[in-house]
């Protein structure tokens, strides 16, 4: 095993939980966007990670629109730590009246596939309700790495194992598991430093102290752009719009290697169906407004709504590639 995941500071905070009231509801059997959700209380939407993040702004815009279209309060509540995972445990324990979601963002599969006692599992405990949107990371180097593109950074680490340092957001994350997902397709040994969020893992890397690092492109586009980092290539198959210049997969002869951070909503499981789909509806309006696809345009995101199964079959099969990524590097993440 190469990351460097045991003997990290554990920090893992107590579940917070809501006390709510037994308030019922009904939902109007309308399609349009006066259709009204009855009830004493709003819709929560809750953010397992911190105000200001990329998740909680995604988070925002999604309730305040669909506060317009679903006749009700819908807001926002952020339960964090542990790379998302007290969030997921809230609203999988929370009732299942259709009062509570959460928004799914990557860590939401990752972390369970990497740490057994997440305390919850993402396909079991959820109902599937809509995709938002997704896109993929970027892999970037600093100036000190003698490498332009992955494959010249493979072949450069293969020669020096255990000597490149990678910088995360931390252990089980999504950044933690695509090195992971590297080095088993590689062989490559690269050490794996954890931090407590990829802001601070950035910085390292420009200051030298971490070599390589994954993130968003939005996060890691100003850097890029001022020369401090060095893109090598984008996580998805084909480039993207959002870094034309950047290879993707594909070029780096790893065709089958398709990593997307998304975005996506999911109610406790025993939600009902009419429920799921009056807010899946409601969220492909959201998606296809003119002022949402121009504000994930410039987040490099790419809107994906899809039906509830789509977004259930997503959710599997990114599980279950994570996991096997697990099983394969032998991981042993005891607490984050």
């Amino acid at each position: 095993m190469s990351s460097a995941v045991c003997g990290r500071r554990p920090f893992l905070q107590a579940l917070i939980t809501t006390a709510l009231t037994g308030t019922t509801w009904t939902v109007q059997a309308q399609s349009g966007p006066s259709s009204a959700w009855h009830g004493q209380r709003p819709i929560r939407i809750v953010v397992p990670f911190a105000p200001a993040a990329g998740t909680d702004a995604m988070g925002r815009l999604v309730a305040g629109k669909l506060s317009e279209l679903l006749g009700t309060s819908v807001v926002v509540e952020n339960r964090t730590g542990a790379s998302g995972a007290i969030g997921a445990q809230e609203v999988a324990k929370a009732p299942s009246d259709g009062h509570s979601l959460l928004l799914a963002a990557a860590p939401f599969t990752t972390v369970p596939a990497a740490l057994p006692t997440a305390g919850y599992d993402p396909i079991a405990s959820f109902a599937p309700v809509g995709m938002i949107a997704h896109g993929p990371l970027v892999w970037v180097a600093n100036q000190d790495v003698p490498a332009s593109t992955l494959p010249e950074l493979v072949a450069w680490a293969r020669q020096r194992p255990g000597t490149l340092n990678y910088g995360s957001a931390g252990v089980g994350g999504i950044n933690h598991l695509l090195l992971e997902s590297l080095e088993a397709r590689t062989g490559v040994l690269i050490t794996h430093i954890p931090y407590r969020g990829i802001a601070p893992a950035t910085l390292d890397a420009v200051a030298g102290q971490v070599q390589l690092l994954t993130g968003t492109i939005p996060a890691l586009a100003p850097y890029i752009r001022d020369g401090k980092l060095k893109a090598l290539a984008v996580t998805s198959p084909e480039r993207s719009p959002a870094l034309p210049q950047v290879p993707g997969m594909k070029e780096a002869g790893m065709a089958d290697f398709n990593v997307l951070n998304y975005f996506a909503l999911v109610a406790p499981k025993g939600t009902p169906e009419a429920v799921v789909q009056q807010i899946n509806a409601a969220l492909a309006k959201v998606v296809d407004m003119p002022d949402v696809k121009e504000r994930l345009g410039r987040d490099a995101l790419t809107a994906a709504v899809g039906r509830p199964d789509e977004l259930g079959r997503f959710l599997q099969r990114d599980y279950e590639s994570w996991k096997a990524v697990v099983r394969k590097q032998g991981l042993k993440i005891e607490a984050f």
